[in-house]
């Protein structure tokens, strides 16, 4: 009798408790679009209205681009209809994209680790270590490995900053002195690169690295880096649906 009590309660128990969210890798393609919406609405309150109008717009254009072809009867408005869901539809997922994308910043940035998450938005070919140099006040140094070389970008408070960055680099010009190495600085100051602007900054570096010379850059930095103790990134309300972001900028 008493095992029968403890079953029959333990649907109840089960049914009051709050299931956590699935972790980003876990997500299918709409799981991922519905999180990216919700958080997107934290600081983009109008995002549904503007998602509206920009579907009827570009859905009237392309109803009005499909009209005038050739075609008659049943067979025209199919067309119309068609086009313009399709051309509604697209103009929704790339506005949507983009407004995501930056709100997804504008939650990240002023946050710990905020640099290392939008640096892992960098496309193949790109090397991302996330804090290789740090100190106790957090400040951290993240390496990324790629077409212009190698590029070290900090952030945390500027002075120390700068000067964590000058000892990185002599670190790392002792086991890859021919090799172009850039200073970064993540943030809103002077000679600083905004968190939004941080990925393009580096895509547009002068290229100075070979696809196949960079295996051997980082089998380099692989002595540097086993001289270091691990450091786990500062934990930060960093959305999670920066995963998703970056597959749908990949095309994935």
């Amino acid at each position: 009798m008493a095992r029968s009590e403890k079953s029959a309660r333990t649907p109840k128990a089960a049914k009051g408790e709050q299931t956590a969210p699935p972790a980003p890798g876990s997500m299918n393609r709409r799981q991922q679009l519905v999180e990216t919406y919700r958080i997107t609405k934290r600081s983009d309150k109008r995002i549904g209205l503007v998602l509206l109008a920009v579907f009827l717009v570009a859905g009237l254009a392309g109803f009005g681009l499909f009209w005038i072809l050739p075609g008659s009867g049943v067979l025209e408005w199919i067309l119309a209809v068609v086009g313009g869901t399709l051309f509604g539809t697209l103009a929704v997922l790339i506005v949507f994209s983009r407004r995501a994308q930056k709100a997804a910043y504008s939650q990240m940035e002023g946050q710990p680790g905020a640099a290392a998450a939008a640096l892992n938005m960098l496309r193949r070919g790109w090397k991302v270590d996330p804090a290789v140099g740090f100190t106790k006040q957090q400040d951290v140094v993240h390496r990324v490995v790629g077409p212009p070389g190698i590029v070290l970008v900090g952030e945390g408070q500027p002075s120390r900053v700068r000067s964590l960055l000058a000892a990185e680099r002599r670190k790392h010009e002792r086991v890859a002195s021919e090799i172009t190495i850039h200073e970064v600085v993540c943030g809103r100051g002077e000679g600083e690169v905004p968190l939004p602007k941080l990925m393009r900054h580096i895509q547009k570096k002068k290229r100075t690295l070979r696809p196949a010379d960079m295996t051997d850059v980082l089998n380099r930095i692989k002595a540097l880096d086993a001289t270091r103790s691990a450091v786990p990134l500062p934990k930060g309300p960093v959305p999670t649906s920066m995963k998703g972001l970056r597959s749908q900028m990949r095309g994935r």
